[in-house]
């Protein structure tokens, strides 16, 4: 293959970027890898995409319509479960209970959006052939997306309890946390917590970025990756309340998914979100690791 055809595909089939750095040797190149993709440049891209400023959007507008279905209803009954009936206590409680309502499903289809439509949504549109024939480098690609969509889960599960933080503190008052489990914390105290809460769910959610990430290189359907992605928590969350599959169940992606409920206590409890948070790291580092790999070997022409 000559120069001119290697120029023509170049990126867009395995192996052309190593052909292309063995032609004309003595010639300087006519672009620098590290100046494609700015991380700048994509983060613009996604931050002006409807489905972000909606997702965001969402965040913001969800603790607002539970505080005034809080005010509005008069708080919840007597036999409510507990998380419910400490909401309206305080600015500390509404946040937990937010974040409580909204790990299982909410943050984990957001950050399956965010993921797993990166790399698909530029198949889809026909953009990703020629995001590689600039060329940018495979492995850089992925690691400008993933660096971006990350960030964007992280804020995500940053803005959500601290926003709702804000809402219950004007809606409920600032008065002192009180523990589903029992007693009460100081604001030094519960603010720790509610960091360490924020970092342990972000920690759980990698499972769910990893592998929704995996599927955006293998499929051009961005609704499939994020589809999937969301399917593994929901098949995991139902296996986990089989306690016939014990201790099998306890290798699962969400076993761990609401171990921070042990920061509530006095003193915190770290086994389980320290298990948690080591498990999480192996299914992502597996799930991102089989990404880069697959994308590496994977000709892109459609």
């Amino acid at each position: 293959m000559t120069e001119r055809e290697l120029s023509r595909v170049a990126a867009t089939h395995t192996g052309i970027h190593e052909r292309l750095a063995h032609q004309d040797a003595g010639r300087a190149p006519a672009f620098d890898p590290r100046r494609t993709l700015p991380l700048r440049v994509e983060f613009v891209r996604q931050v002006k995409r409807r489905r972000t400023q909606i997702a965001f959007g969402l965040l913001l507008v969800l603790p607002i319509i539970i505080a005034v279905a809080f005010k509005v209803g008069g708080g919840a009954g007597t036999d409510a479960p507990q998380w419910v009936t400490l909401a309206n206590s305080g600015g500390f409680n509404f946040a937990l209970f937010t974040e409580f309502a909204a790990v299982g499903f909410l943050l984990v289809v957001l950050v399956a959006l965010f993921c797993g439509d990166t790399v698909a949504s530029e198949a889809s549109w026909s953009s990703l052939r020629y995001l590689l024939a600039q060329p940018v480098p495979r492995s850089r690609l992925l690691r400008q997306k993933l660096i971006v969509a990350g960030a964007l889960s992280v804020a995500a599960n940053v803005v959500l309890p601290l926003w709702a933080f804000l809402v219950g503190g004007v809606f409920f008052g600032w008065s002192p946390a009180r523990s589903p489990i029992g007693g009460s914390f100081a604001g030094g105290a519960s603010a720790w917590r509610l960091v360490i809460i924020v970092i342990y769910i972000c920690g759980q959610l990698l499972v769910v970025a990893a592998l929704a990430f995996l599927l955006s290189v293998s499929v051009d359907n961005p609704l499939g990756a994020v589809g999937g992605a969301v399917m593994l928590v929901v098949v995991s969350n139902i296996l986990d309340q089989i306690t016939a599959l014990d201790p099998y169940r306890h290798y699962l992606p969400t076993h761990f998914q609401y171990s921070w409920v042990d920061t509530l206590s006095s003193p915190i409890r770290w086994d389980d979100m320290i298990r948690g948070s080591g498990l999480a790291l192996v299914y992502a580092a597996v799930f991102l690791g089989y990404a880069w790999l697959r994308f590496d070997r994977k000709d892109i022409t459609s």
